[in-house]
């Protein structure tokens, strides 16, 4: 199945020489090893400009990263609604909020969008994830296998 013609898109972030920052990359790499399904799955160490024309392809983008802010689940998943007002321009990083404003404003395609931001614990130069970070990539997988699962549900149900 090409890209192109899936119409979810998951963007993992981050770096995994750097222990948890790789959380967003062992996200993905967990979903294809048990099969992504309907979603299309780009891995990056930050986001760029370039990110707003792909993004701009899909109807839905869930962007999945590390966060050094201890959630209380271990992740934390929401909708990124409006994006003017953290809209921000950098040449080194771009917030997700940024690439759906240049989505929007270049392409004039505002996909769903949403983050998933996984609790880390150590960021040194250091491969492979903590254990408590394996711990809450557990848990954000879950939850989010089992919300696919419902929305899959949902929709052949109306379908």
């Amino acid at each position: 199945m090409s890209l192109e013609s899936r119409r979810k898109l998951i963007v993992g972030i981050g770096n995994p020489g750097r222990q948890d920052d790789g959380l967003g990359w062992a996200f993905l790499d967990s979903l294809g090893d048990s099969g992504s399904g309907e979603f299309a799955l780009e891995y990056r160490y930050q986001l760029q400009i370039e990110d707003a024309e792909l993004i701009s392809r899909f109807e839905t983008v869930v962007f999945v990263d590390a966060d050094r802010f201890t959630h209380p689940d271990g992740f934390e998943f929401s909708r990124i609604g409006s994006t003017r007002a953290v809209y921000s321009f950098s040449s080194h990083v771009l917030a997700p909020e940024t690439v759906i404003e240049l989505a929007r404003t270049l392409y004039r395609r505002s996909p769903d969008c949403f983050i998933l931001t996984i609790s880390g614990s150590s960021f040194d130069l250091e491969i492979g994830l903590t254990e408590s970070g394996r711990i809450n990539l557990d848990k954000a997988l879950g939850f989010f296998r089992n919300e696919m699962s419902r929305a899959s549900e949902i929709a052949h149900t109306l379908g």
